[in-house]
């Protein structure tokens, strides 16, 4: 699902030089569960944005699902990241004027799905994650963990192989996090691939490998043997 060989990102700041990543590979594998840890500053933000082709590498290759993106237009990676992501954001990324069905009917717009079809595709989605009722209501009406889950609802709701949660109970409440948690259990048990980038290691440890990266390298890439899972 995801190969990433030998890749450098370097930022230019004045006369100043900034590896962000310095030499990273990583295979994920369809379907694997996976979760990215390191503090601020480590470079899993940038890691993040290679995997989700918010961004290209200095150096190095990428390819999603099979396709090489590193020399993509920025067209052609929005195109792809609407096929084969979805995206779940530590702040939601909701959009204030529209409802939690608007919103969620977004991604669909983009690909181009007719009116009625899209409308109930979003509807489905909403019901799998307990949103079905609250639909026309706007992200203002709606409490962190009920915008969290219209985000979820959204990431799921054209069905990509790949699920990219940044920091996904970062600005939840602990029971709130718990239940994201679990929707990203049933995800995965659904068979889709589940990345999460965090600074959490109790959130790191759920996921069935651990990739640990610190000064823009990755230090370590262990199986999870403790079969930790959220309840």
């Amino acid at each position: 699902m995801i190969k990433i060989e030998d890749v450098y990102k370097i930022y230019t700041i004045g006369d100043i030089e900034v590896r962000a990543l310095n030499g990273v590979s990583l295979h994920v594998k369809p379907k694997e569960f996976v979760s990215i840890i390191g503090p601020s500053g480590s470079g899993k933000s940038t890691l993040m944005n290679m995997i989700g082709c918010l961004d290209t590498p200095t150096s190095g290759s990428i390819a999603i699902d099979g396709i090489p993106v590193e020399d993509m237009t920025s067209n052609e990676l929005a195109k792809l990241r609407n096929k084969k992501i979805g995206f779940i954001f530590q702040t939601y990324n909701l959009l204030a004027k529209l409802d939690a069905l608007e919103n969620v009917e977004l991604p669909l717009v983009y690909q181009g799905i007719p009116a009625k079809q899209r409308r109930e595709m979003a509807i489905e989605a909403l019901r799998n994650v307990g949103m079905e009722e609250r639909m026309h209501h706007k992200p203002k009406e709606l409490s962190g963990g009920q915008q969290q889950r219209v985000a979820i609802a959204r990431a799921l709701s054209s069905n990509p192989p790949l699920i990219l949660a940044d920091e996904p109970t970062g600005a939840l409440d602990s029971k709130s996090g718990v239940q994201v948690m679990k929707m990203l259990h049933d995800i995965h048990d659904a068979g889709n691939t589940v990345v999460i980038i965090t600074h959490n290691t109790d959130i790191a440890r759920q996921a069935e490998r651990v990739v640990r990266i610190a000064d823009g390298v990755i230090t370590s890439d262990t199986k999870n043997t403790e079969g930790v899972v959220c309840e």
